[in-house]
This record gives structure tokens, C-alpha cells and sequence, in this order.
């Protein structure tokens, strides 16, 4: 998807609805800063209020994904392409955000062993080793949290027995016996109690 081309769409199209940024914005319940951005191409409009964006401008959401009005002509063909480009960008961002888990429990769990090696090796009085290691467990707690909520949104956990995938609560996936991405769940498709791999696509 060209998003400077649906930038520019989103303009035209505001304009032929005789709207300012401003208006738009406070139609959409958001800034005049982040209408620029769509206009831009700085930004896309959250999916969220992606129908409503393309009520109050005339269009279809598929016509905003493409940047242009489509014909019926070539309706099927524009709708199948922009779904495999959704797909893509999805996965693309879910190989990103899971990246970014593993980068931040590297830095998470060295900055803890760095702790608790200063509090052995440093001449220090006891209390301040036990602050040291204290500082360091503290900081592991909402990284793991955070890492946790990433690997359960990215992406999707396969079914080892039935092949099914599916994305589980945050809470299935805190409590589920693991090794690396692969966590041990109940599928809610076969019943069967067995490890999910951590994959980018639902195919």
C-alpha cells in the first residue's frame, strides 16, 4: 500500500466534501495533527475508525486502501490484492513486535545478571548488594510482562495435534508450560492438551 497515495486520496476526498482538517478531526474524535499525518502519508488511520473515516468521506474502505475510487470492474482483483497486502504488512509488523520481545529480554536478563554479579564482586556492604539484586529483579517483573504481551498478540500459536492456529488470552499464555515460543495449551479446536508453536501466519 502507497500511503502517501492515500494520503493525497484522503485529501481530495475531504475537499470534495467540503471539510477542513480541523472539521474532520473533531468529526473523527481525533487531533488536527493526526489528520496531517494521514494527509501525509506520515501515518495510516487506526482500523478502528477506519468505516466511520470512509463514511464521513464518501468512500469505501477498500477505495482507501488503494488510494482511489475502484470501479466494479476491477472490484474483485483490488479487493483480493489489498488483503494480501494487509496480510503481509501484518505479518511483517508481527515479525517486528517479536523481534522486539526478544530484544527486550536480552537487555531485561543481562541488566539482572549484571546486578547480581556487581553485588558479589563489588567490596559493598550487604544491604546495597541486596539493593543491587533487588533493582535488578524489579526490572524484570513488567519486562516480562511486556515481552509476554507481545509473543500472546503477535502472530498466532499452531496446534501441534490438529494444525489449527489460534491467538490465546494473556493468561494462557502466562501459566502455560514453556520451551522458547512454544507453550504447552489447550486448543480449542481438537480439546487436546499439547504444545503450540509460536507462528507469523494462520495458514
Amino acid at each position: 500500500m502507497d500511503q502517501i497515495q492515500i494520503g493525497r486520496f484522503i485529501a481530495a476526498c475531504r475537499k470534495e466534501q467540503g471539510m477542513t482538517q480541523a472539521q474532520l478531526a473533531e468529526k473523527m474524535g481525533v487531533s488536527d495533527r493526526a489528520v496531517s499525518k494521514w494527509e501525509t502519508g506520515k501515518n495510516m488511520p487506526d482500523s478502528s475508525i477506519m468505516l466511520e473515516l470512509c463514511d464521513e468521506l464518501g468512500i469505501t474502505v477498500n477505495d482507501l486502501l488503494n488510494g482511489r475510487r475502484i470501479t466494479m470492474d476491477n472490484y474483485k482483483e483490488t479487493a483480493e490484492k489489498t488483503m494480501l497486502e494487509m496480510r503481509a504488512m501484518k505479518e511483517q509488523n508481527d515479525r517486528m513486535l517479536l523481534q522486539t520481545e526478544t530484544l527486550l529480554g536480552s537487555v531485561s536478563v543481562a541488566f539482572l545478571l549484571i546486578m547480581c554479579v556487581l553485588a558479589k564482586y563489588l567490596p559493598i556492604q550487604p544491604w546495597i548488594q541486596a539493593v543491587l539484586i533487588a533493582v535488578g529483579l524489579v526490572q524484570l517483573i513488567p519486562c516480562v510482562y511486556y515481552a509476554l504481551r507481545i509473543e500472546q498478540s503477535a502472530g498466532y500459536y499452531k496446534c501441534s495435534s490438529c494444525g489449527e492456529s489460534w491467538i490465546p488470552q494473556y493468561s494462557q499464555v502466562l501459566f502455560a508450560p514453556h520451551f522458547g515460543r512454544s507453550r504447552k495449551m489447550t486448543c480449542p479446536h481438537c480439546g487436546k492438551r499439547v504444545y503450540h508453536k509460536k507462528v507469523l501466519t494462520k495458514d
